[in-house]
């Protein structure tokens, strides 16, 4: 695997650590602040707002430029928003703050998957891609309780300052080591919108809504699940999601070396077993070896199937695949909030801690029926005569990708 990797690779440990080490800081923000909890939750909700809107904005706006130079830009304006989060003297100038960072982080990874995937021979794809986000994935491991730590012991305005000190390692790795791959020729906005008429890339954008939203239907609420129904203190909530986190490494790695080989039955089965694995939740929870167990069960399978589903939305939209990819990377934080959402509705309802449990299952289910149907469509469209996107036969479609 090529240095640039690496610089990605840090680029997204950076953005990995900052989107999820305010959830262990809010207490210690609020009260800087003199802002309920539930107010101080809004640092995390608009980041995730800011994802979403983020991804297709920035990578619309940087269709103009090289991939190279639109990651380095991304990178500043990652820093520019951390240095203002640290820096910020009241809590509306840290969300403008948080929401200026997010803005980097979907079109970071879009294009960061575009240009891994660039970078190596094209039977190594996959790996190329699952190597970027292990950044993200080592970050919930290291940095976030690194962060976590060193925001409750020396103050969290020191932890956003590391993690802008981050994005500049990040940046200088990018402009050293990231060759200078121009923006592709004849490639334009209406190229990359066109992406969304297909079918297949749509249906993998929504496998990625459901599939990761029923990792984080359960591991939302977690720290309640562990604390009243496992009967963990709350200080083993920290360890647990270092489990998680430790599962998301191992299922990312595993996801792309073997996306590469079968991309399909990838899917079928690491969505398969979530599904399982979340429905068994509903017991194991019960235990505390069990759920520890299951915990880290939920992480590599979640994350093994984020390599396979974004090399998928890259594969579909081959012909202009950069705003497709970011998109694809919303996606994921659509599916966070979305099952946030239902995961609080039935606890709401009085179904009990372990009832996100169920709608995570549903969720995954959901995700690997779609995964049926996309791969149906898809030998259908492999028919001969079979008349494809675009009114061209399956054969002639073949025959120009070849």
């Amino acid at each position: 695997m090529p240095l640039a990797l690496l610089a990605l690779a840090i680029g997204a440990f950076g953005i990995g650590t900052t989107e999820f080490v305010i959830m262990g800081l809010l207490p210690e923000v609020a009260g800087d602040y003199g802002v309920s909890i539930p107010t101080a939750g809004y640092l995390v909700t608009g980041y995730a707002l800011g994802v979403m809107f983020g991804a297709p904005l920035m990578t619309v706006l940087g269709t103009k430029i090289s991939r190279k130079r639109m990651l380095m830009l991304l990178m500043g304006l990652f820093i520019v928003g951390n240095l203002l989060s640290a820096l910020a003297p009241a809590f509306s100038v840290m969300l403008i703050g948080r929401i200026v960072a997010s803005l980097a982080h979907g079109a970071f990874f879009g294009i960061g998957s575009v240009v891994a995937a660039d970078l190596v021979a094209p039977d190594k794809k996959a790996g190329a891609i699952a190597m970027m986000f292990t950044g993200l994935t080592v970050a919930n491991v290291v940095g976030v309780p690194l962060g976590t730590l060193v925001g409750q012991s020396a103050g969290w305005r020191v932890t956003f300052g590391i993690v802008a000190a981050l994005g500049v390692v990040g940046l200088a790795g990018i402009a050293r080591l990231v060759p200078d791959m121009p923006k592709a020729e004849g490639v334009h906005l209406r190229h990359e919108l066109a992406a969304f008429k297909n079918v297949q890339v749509l249906l993998a954008m929504a496998m990625t809504v459901l599939g990761f939203g029923g990792v984080f239907a359960a591991i939302t609420y977690i720290a309640p699940m562990m604390t009243h129904v496992a009967g963990f203190g709350d200080g083993s909530v920290t360890w647990l999601l270092v489990l998680f986190g430790l599962g998301m490494v191992g299922g990312n790695l595993v996801g792309g070396r073997f996306a590469d080989r079968a991309l399909m039955p990838m899917l079928y089965v690491s969505l398969g077993a979530l599904a399982v694995v979340l429905a068994l939740f509903t017991l194991t929870a019960h235990d505390k070896l069990l759920s520890a167990i299951t915990i880290a069960l939920i992480g590599a399978l979640g994350f093994a199937t984020v390599p396979p589903l974004q090399k998928r939305v890259l594969d579909q939209a081959h012909a202009a695949p950069t705003l497709a990819s970011a998109v694809n990377i919303g996606a994921f934080n659509l599916g966070n909030a979305l099952s946030a959402w239902l995961g609080g509705l039935v606890i709401a309802a009085g179904l009990g801690y372990t009832a996100p449990n169920w709608v995570g299952a549903a969720l995954a289910a959901g995700a690997l029926a779609l995964a049926l149907v996309s791969a149906a469509l898809e030998r259908r469209a492999g028919e001969p005569g079979t008349v494809v996107a675009g009114g061209a036969p399956a054969e002639q479609r073949a025959a120009v990708h070849h």
